[in-house]
């Protein structure tokens, strides 16, 4: 049934009463407000809200209360009180209220959506979002609406892909979207990919070379490497489809958390693990293939830490306790039930936490390269030691030109890799986070603690670990194993803390996951 208020702030904001344009607020200030409490969808401090929109005023108590008394005819329509304004707090009622922002979400997040309502989306996404709510002299609510006009072009993304390759459109619609994709985000790096993609499947050779050329040119040194991605045609098509859609939500301390979906089937989660980028690892030589292969039989969903990818970067937090909160919001944020997951190097830890808090979300426990103590706590001293060295080295060279700094976690994560592979891990964390985020991860690494949760750890759980491990030495894995009832352990002959998939210990290790997920996932 269709709600009686019907709210767009796609374009310029617009109220229905019941399909009946009702007269819009004129005053700027009061049709921000407006927006910022339907789109947080949270009661508010009357503090916060003078802080946020009139600080400038003379009287912000009283410029709060004429705005709201204007809401309050607008939103209180057939005499139900949709705006609620108590002594201290400000929230609006959203329960009969339609916004279009959340079909978009809606339409990001479902896992196999109608083409429909990507059409629709996409129109909806054409228009500039939050249009005419500028507050230039309002300098946090104007941070606040560059992010979420931020996070709006990212779901932009993940709509164009979903419709440019869904099975319902003929190819000529396919490519007119692209295109429109190309023309709305010209900075892009995934719109000029996907229709360089679409033209290649197509055997439109020379328009394909075109579009390449043109993206080379405009991103210059910033371009990726298209030609190390497998070449399109029809027999691996269904690859291409493969296509991640990425969203945000928000940890309880307003930190942004961007994750992404792809494929189809029964949901498998992923911890965060260091470090992480939603955009580059999907196309990564590193990460690409292990995660093509999750989600062939899944819905894989995995997530970018706080302080990195493209979560936000400036969070107050960086611990342990915030890495499983930060897990347990993105859970909340997906519609799935029961779910197996997986976890890598310190997202073992995490996974295990989680685990042990909600044993009724979890259906079974994949551990990676894992440890149950931190660096501070199960190393010898002579290893704290080398770590707190490394501390000093990344807060002196993490951002500067020279890749030597990052280089020594490189070699010790993938002893084995060729040039090319370590170049691009050394660049690939630069880009990913901050000095200061990359030594505040390394701290908190150093104090994660959960020897003491093993035992209570009641899903199936899948122990894996490099024998030769050069970051985190086999011990821990066999330590995870012998504490957690039940737990398989499976040794991987390889040097490699993250295995690569030219490696014969990668096809073990995928073979042992997909076996274990048929099982218990």
């Amino acid at each position: 049934m269709q709600k009686p208020i019907q709210i767009n702030v796609l374009g310029r904001m617009r109220v229905t009463h019941a399909g009946e344009d009702a007269p819009i607020v004129s005053s700027r200030k009061t049709r921000a407000l407006l927006a910022y409490l339907v789109m947080t969808g949270q009661p508010h401090h009357r503090e916060h809200l003078c802080d946020l929109f009139f600080d400038n005023t003379h009287d912000p108590r009283g410029a709060l209360r004429w705005s709201l008394s204007k809401l309050r005819t607008l939103l209180n329509w057939g005499k139900t009180p949709r705006l609620i304004a108590r002594q201290d707090r400000v929230e609006v009622d959203m329960t009969d209220i339609c916004l279009d922002i959340d079909f978009v979400r809606k339409t990001h997040e479902h896992p196999n959506p109608s083409t429909d309502n990507l059409r629709r989306a996409t129109k909806l996404l054409l228009q500039k979002p939050l249009a005419d709510l500028d507050l230039q002299r309002s300098e946090e609510y104007q941070l606040w609406l560059l992010s979420e006009r931020e996070e709006l072009q990212e779901l932009r993304a993940g709509i164009f892909q979903k419709l440019a390759w869904s099975k319902d459109i003929s190819d000529p619609e396919s490519l007119k979207w692209l295109r429109l994709w190309c023309s709305l985000d010209p900075f892009s790096h995934d719109a000029p990919f996907a229709l360089w993609r679409k033209l290649s499947l197509l055997n439109r050779k020379d328009e394909a070379k075109e579009i390449a050329s043109r993206y080379r040119a405009l991103m210059g040194p910033e371009a990726r490497e298209w030609t190390k991605s497998p070449a399109p045609s029809e027999e691996n098509g269904d690859l291409f489809r493969l296509r991640q859609s990425i969203g945000f939500c928000r940890a309880s301390d307003g930190v942004k958390i961007a994750y992404a979906r792809v494929g189809s089937g029964p949901p498998l989660v992923k911890t965060a693990n260091w470090l992480n980028h939603l955009e580059l690892d999907w196309q990564s030589p590193i990460w690409s293939r292990t995660f093509q292969a999750l989600a062939a039989r899944h819905t894989f969903i995995r997530y970018d830490e706080r302080g990195n990818g493209l979560s936000d970067w400036d969070a107050p937090d960086i611990s342990f306790p915030s890495f499983v909160d930060d897990l347990e919001t993105l859970v909340d944020s997906q519609a799935i039930g029961r779910f197996p997951l997986l976890g890598m190097s310190q997202g073992c830890a995490v996974s295990i936490e989680y685990a042990v808090r909600h044993p009724d979300r979890v259906s079974a426990l994949i551990l990676i390269g894992g440890y149950a103590a931190g660096w501070r706590i199960g190393m010898s001293q002579e290893e704290r030691e080398r770590r707190e060295a490394v501390l000093t080295l990344t807060r002196l060279g993490w951002g500067t030109s020279n890749a030597a700094y990052r280089h020594i976690f490189s070699q010790t994560f993938m002893p084995d890799a060729d040039p090319d592979t370590l170049a691009w891990f050394d660049d690939f964390q630069r880009q990913t986070t901050s000095a200061a985020n990359a030594v505040r991860f390394q701290e908190a690494f150093g104090d994660i603690d959960v020897r003491h949760l093993l035992s209570q750890v009641k899903a199936p759980t899948l122990v894996l670990h490099a024998t030769g491990d050069q970051r985190i030495p086999v011990e821990h894995g066999r330590e995870l194993a012998a504490g957690i009832p039940n737990a398989r352990f499976v040794p991987l002959e390889s040097r490699s803390h993250i295995i690569l998939s030219d490696e014969p210990a990668w096809q073990v290790c995928m073979d042992e996951i997909e076996q274990f997920l048929h099982e218990y996932g």
